[in-house]
């Protein structure tokens, strides 16, 4: 439907980004936001697409608007503007600072011919909307109107600019849309004029301030949001209150036991009371099975925690999601950097349980979740390039993340591995494991590790509900997720809850003198993971109005790509949580 653009054009751009991984400012004035009378204002048309997608996007010029006369044909693409399929091309109106303008022509009597009807009509019919972006400034307006009684499409045809200004800086940017024209198809077509106004306003609001118009505090700060944070905090105390209690109640009566039982003779130890978590002390530090991937998972797991914790200070002290793409950019380089981190926690793991094979080790723990990435991704960039989408993730792009990897995640993590494998890979257990394995007794059901894995992950996933939801109208609607302090405080909640819960759930499972606990320790958390993904079934189907293979690709898939990494995240957390959990109450106990 919508006009292909040559693949020249796509290499062209994204080599440029290629050479640059960064802005290339075209004007000073949009650098420093300052501008002298009757200097140019760009106004930069980025995407249009259907208002219920909010991911299916196409260039601007893709519907045949018209092309004004301006100077500055495309401007260059950062790393995370690509990726997000940001494609910046001056309209071609010319709008200059402080000068109004009644009715002026982008062009005048343009003929619309019976494809540009046909195209223009599909677009209105699916509420397509527009955006530009001026002085950083995104605005948006849609395309035409429908009349829901007659069926009848009209094609706006004027748009009216509104700006508020302080000084020599641009405050507020408005479009609105106007002059309807109804389309009605023909065999020659017909003439249209496309205009547009301005008009420019003194205000005395800081330039600071200029983007909390954009923010909905009403609905990021309300009484709900509030409630369920102290919510969270009761749950944090409560289950820590909990975990306190067991180390004071539980570990103290089975270390008064196993004390007792030591000091018997061997007639008298026999006839013990002998059960419980000290039977398994030849086993509990036994190889988890396939330990490079368990490692591997440790490792990926810690470096997105570390990564999110950084991105979230980042943007709480820069306000980073006042500029486009910015999160995006800083996203990738933070996971990029802290990398070494990732060789660090794999490898010592993998060392202390007698790993070997440490080239394997090192491909696998750098390139699990960027293989993750690149699956989901490919599949999604199929589909848009199908669709001719400006989603499309250009060539030179893919080429740019490659240089990342091989150049900055792939030789940090292999300085982690060498790290972690020469200071943290010694095996510093408190008992030695015996050659055999201990048969692992039958138990109740619900001592069993997968129903205890299913249940870990309901308290988690009930202490970042709320946020949660907040996240899915920020991301797959239009609302500016910006309360990153509150995101911070929920992602400290939902660790500590990680934490007490998988403690308890160790406990609970090696009690039964089962001593499965590593892949269990990640998994019981993790699951919070299976949660949050059939929460987003229940969103797509509730909450929005989504629909048609290409957004539902985009949401299900990236969904899907983000739940990994909540299973990766809490997984790690969780097994750190309960190896120090084990290793303590081990070194306090007397074994033969």
């Amino acid at each position: 439907m919508l006009a292909h653009r040559t693949w020249a054009y796509r290499i062209v751009a994204t080599l440029a980004l290629f050479s640059s991984l960064a802005t290339t400012i075209v004007r000073a004035d949009e650098h420093t936001h300052k501008y002298n009378d009757l200097e140019e204002v760009v106004v930069w048309a980025n995407s249009v697409g259907p208002l219920s997608n909010r991911q299916e996007t196409y260039e601007y010029f893709q519907l045949p608007y018209c092309k004004g006369e301006g100077k500055i044909e495309h401007r260059h693409e950062t790393l995370g503007e690509a990726l997000l399929g940001m494609e910046l091309v001056n309209s071609g109106i010319s709008i200059r600072f402080g000068q109004n303008k009644d009715v002026a022509s982008i062009c005048a009597q343009r003929l619309l011919t019976p494809q540009d009807i046909k195209v223009f009509s599909y677009a209105v019919a699916h509420d397509y909307w527009f955006q530009y972006f001026i002085d950083d400034l995104p605005i948006w307006g849609m395309v035409g109107k429908r009349d829901k009684e007659t069926e009848q499409i009209s094609l706006y045809t004027h748009q009216k600019f509104v700006f508020e200004y302080n000084g020599d800086r641009i405050i507020s940017a408005q479009v609105t849309p106007d002059e309807p024209v109804l389309l009605t198809e023909n065999s020659v077509g017909f003439h249209v004029d496309f205009t547009y106004s301005v008009t420019w306003k003194s205000t005395t609001k800081d330039f600071k301030s200029r983007f909390e118009r954009y923010l909905d505090s009403d609905f990021f700060e309300n009484k709900i949001h509030w409630f369920s944070i102290f919510n969270s905090l009761m749950m944090v105390l409560f289950l820590t209150g909990f975990v306190s209690a067991m180390w004071i109640r539980y570990l103290r009566r089975d270390f008064a036991r196993y004390d007792k039982e030591a000091g018997l003779n061997d007639f008298d130890h026999d006839l013990g009371d002998d059960y419980g978590w000290k039977q398994i002390h030849g086993d509990v530090f036994r190889p988890p099975s396939h330990p490079m991937t368990f490692a591997a998972f440790l490792g990926a797991g810690q470096q997105l925690a570390w990564t999110s914790f950084f991105v979230i200070l980042y943007t709480i002290f820069g306000q980073e999601w006042t500029e486009r793409a910015s999160i995006m950019t800083a996203t990738i380089f933070i996971y990029a950097f802290t990398s070494i981190i990732a060789g660090y926690t794999s490898a010592s793991q993998y060392a202390q349980y007698g790993g070997r094979d440490w080239v394997r080790a090192l491909f696998l723990t750098a390139s699990f979740w960027p293989a993750c990435v690149v699956i989901v991704t490919s599949l999604n960039n199929s589909i848009a390039i199908y669709y001719q989408s400006s989603r499309a993730i250009p060539f030179g792009t893919m080429m740019a993340l490659l240089v990342i990897w091989l150049f900055i995640v792939l030789p940090l993590t292999f300085v982690g591995t060498i790290l972690g494998k020469n200071w943290a890979g010694k095996a510093d257990f408190p008992c030695r494991v015996h050659p055999l394995p201990r048969p692992i007794p039958e138990k109740i059901w619900y001592a069993e590790p997968m129903v205890v894995i299913a249940l870990g992950g309901i308290l988690p996933f009930a202490s970042i509900f709320i946020e949660i939801y907040f996240l899915f109208t920020s991301f797959w609607s239009y609302k500016v997720y910006y309360v990153y302090g509150f995101g911070l405080l929920v992602f400290c909640i939902v660790m500590l809850v990680t934490a007490s819960v998988t403690v308890v759930s160790t406990y609970f499972v090696i009690n039964t003198e089962d001593y499965r606990w590593h892949w269990m320790s990640m998994a019981t958390c993790g699951s919070t993971a299976a949660y949050i993904y059939i929460y987003s079934v229940y969103y797509y189907l509730q909450k929005t109005k989504m629909y048609g293979l290409f957004q539902t690709s985009f949401y299900f898939g990236n969904t899907g790509l983000a739940c990994i990494a909540i299973f990766l995240m809490l997984g790690s957390v969780g097994h750190f949580a309960a190896n120090k959990f084990i290793m303590r109450i081990y070194r306090n106990v007397k074994v033969d």
